[in-house]
Formats: structure tokens, C-alpha cells, sequence
């Protein structure tokens, strides 16, 4: 069975590809190499043994959109990460988010408005939500008024696909929203790529640690939690791309309970920045460089996942702790600076 995997290259699609060729399905990825590297495929053949087909296309290019579908007629299912995702990038460049994330939502969504059945899974965010009034957060909690132009997105293209699904009765879909992703696959072979400095904790905290990045600033600690520093919901990478699977194959099987469905993804654990630096540096035995700095706008106090529906419904669970996690992000950034 054909799945196509957009950003496949990049940090979640790269890891989702492994599991869905674990699982015997046939991977086509589209990937604009803007933010991920061609060589990622070296490492997906090193775990799989197999290399899946890749075409490079900018999916804002609807005429390349229409004409990967009309040589890929038997594609079963769609799996969208392609996007950009930097918060910070998105307030400076909010019509490059919109463009980049909504019209490339919009072309996928046509081509599969022609089929007689469609299966796509989004890849939406717990950003969604923005600070929510109550932890942990259920799928049921309020969509706020998002804090940048990314969230935004998010927010849009999951009103776009719940939209769509209701007068197309032959699309079927789920989205999925991440908590934290970290980590790498424990091979080592693939991993969180940063593109310039990393706009995520665990990559800036791990080469802080190999000593490419001076310090870590944690931004400030005077937040009302156990520590004072914010809250999130660290989930591993491969946890992660093992949902992605069992999304799909709730679609392709027809055990969906309606055309639209969504999901938490997460561990339901929420951690604090200090907590994550406390597991840093247990799994290394280094002692990390950071210090206290003013709070950073747009942050919010804490988000971690109630994950009870993705738990009964898929049957998915996160698997991984904090310190699995971390260990492995930490043996990725070892690797690729060995």
C-alpha cells in the first residue's frame, strides 16, 4: 500500500517513514529540502534496509502537486508535516507561514477531493490550544486566539480539513496534535536536524552540552510551577511516528468514527525546563551551562496532554521517559559531531 509522506526528510516525517516501512507499506516522500537534508534517506535505508521513493517538490506549486497525483494514482493515504514551524520566524514573516502552510493544505486537499477515497492525517500542534485554563489538556478544551502566525496555521488548516470533511463525505481524516517532540531514533542513524540555531529546548540544551552553543538561556524562573520555570509535555520522536501508523491504519481499516476525527498526542507528564536540564545531564554525566534570563513573550506558563482517547480510541500510548528520550537525543547530537 502507497503512502505519501510530505517533509518526509524532516525530523518527525523521517522517523514516521521508518515505522510505516516497518509495517510493510510502500513510502513515497515529497520534501523541498528547505529545512532537512537529502542524506536523511541514507539513515531511513540503514534501519529499514529499504530506501523509499523521494521527489523533490515545493507543494506551494500546484501545478507539481497536480502532476505528482496524476503519476501516483494509487497513493492510500497521505501523511502532511510539510511546513514551516518556527514561532519566532513566523511573527517576523507571518505571509511566508501563511503561503508556505495553508495554500500547499489546500493543494493536497484538491487532489484528494478527486478520488473516490482519501485518508490524510495533518500534522496539527498543542499550540492549538494556546494557555489552556485547565491541565491536563483534553481534546475538548476551547481553541484560543493563537499567541503567533504559526499557531495560526494550525489552527486554520484543522478548520480547512474538519470543513472539507463535511461535504466530502469521501475523505477521511485525523489530526493529530503534538505535544514536545525530542529525541532520535535509538540507532542513531536519524535524528532532529536544526537548520541555524534551534528554535527547540532539547537540541539547544544537547549542543550546549557538545559545546557548540556557549550557554542555554532559560527563560525565567518565576513562572507559578514547582520550580518556577514553564511546563511541557516531552514526547519521544519515535512514540510519536508510531502513532502516525496507527492513525493511518484506523483510516485505511475503516475504524474511524467519523470523516474527522482529532487526537493529543503527548506522554501526559508534563516536565519543567529545569527538569529537562536535570535529565540532560543525568544521561550524559555533564553538567550543563545555562543561565537565568528575563521571560520570553508568547510563552505560556504550562501545557501537558491528557492522552485518555489516543489511548482507548487509537490504542496508542507513549512508551519512552523523559531520560529514554533525552539519552537518545543526546547519542544523535554525539553521533553527528563525531
Amino acid at each position: 500500500m502507497k503512502v505519501l509522506v510530505t517533509g518526509g526528510l524532516g525530523f518527525i516525517g523521517s522517523h514516521t517513514v521508518v515505522e510505516l516501512q516497518n509495517q510493510g507499506f510502500e513510502v513515497v516522500i515529497i520534501d523541498d529540502l528547505s529545512n532537512s537534508s537529502e542524506k536523511v534517506l541514507e539513515g531511513i535505508v540503514a534501519i529499514t534496509g529499504k530506501k523509499p521513493l523521494f521527489e523533490k517538490i515545493d507543494l506551494k506549486e500546484k501545478a507539481k502537486v497536480e502532476d505528482f497525483f496524476n503519476r501516483h494514482t494509487d497513493v492510500e493515504g497521505v501523511i502532511h508535516f510539510a511546513a514551516s514551524k518556527a514561532v519566532g520566524e513566523s511573527v517576523e514573516k507571518p505571509l511566508l507561514y501563511y503561503e508556505n502552510n495553508i495554500s500547499t493544505l489546500v493543494y493536497l486537499l484538491k487532489e484528494l477531493s478527486k478520488k473516490d477515497n482519501a485518508n490524510f492525517i495533518f500534522s496539527s500542534s498543542c499550540t492549538v490550544y494556546g494557555q489552556a485554563d485547565e491541565m491536563p489538556i483534553t481534546e475538548n478544551a476551547p481553541v484560543k486566539a493563537a499567541e503567533s502566525p504559526y499557531g495560526n496555521t494550525k489552527q486554520i488548516g484543522e478548520e480547512i480539513i474538519s470543513e472539507t470533511c463535511k461535504v466530502l463525505p469521501s475523505l477521511n481524516a485525523i489530526a493529530l496534535r503534538y505535544f514536545n517532540p525530542m529525541g532520535a531514533h535509538p540507532s542513531a542513524e536519524i535524528g532532529e536536524l536544526p537548520i541555524g540555531v534551534p528554535q527547540n529546548l532539547v537540541p539547544f540544551i544537547t549542543q550546549t552540552g557538545i559545546g557548540m552553543r556557549e550557554q542555554l538561556s532559560v527563560f525565567g524562573d518565576d513562572y507559578p510551577t514547582s520550580d518556577g520555570t514553564c511546563i511541557r509535555d516531552y514526547i519521544h520522536v519515535v512514540d510519536l511516528a508510531k502513532a502516525h501508523v496507527i492513525a493511518l491504519q484506523r483510516l485505511i481499516g475503516g475504524k474511524n468514527g467519523s470523516n474527522y476525527e482529532v487526537f493529543n498526542l503527548g506522554t501526559g507528564t508534563g516536565s519543567s525546563v529545569l527538569e529537562v536540564i536535570k535529565s540532560f545531564e543525568k544521561v550524559s554525566g555533564k553538567k550543563l551551562n545555562y543561565k537565568v534570563v528575563d521571560r520570553r513573550s508568547g510563552d505560556i506558563i504550562s501545557a501537558y496532554a491528557n492522552t485518555e482517547k489516543a489511548n482507548k480510541v487509537l490504542g496508542w500510548k507513549a512508551a519512552s521517559t523523559l531520560d529514554e528520550a533525552m539519552k537518545s537525543a543526546w547519542d544523535w547530537e554525539v553521533k553527528i559531531r563525531s
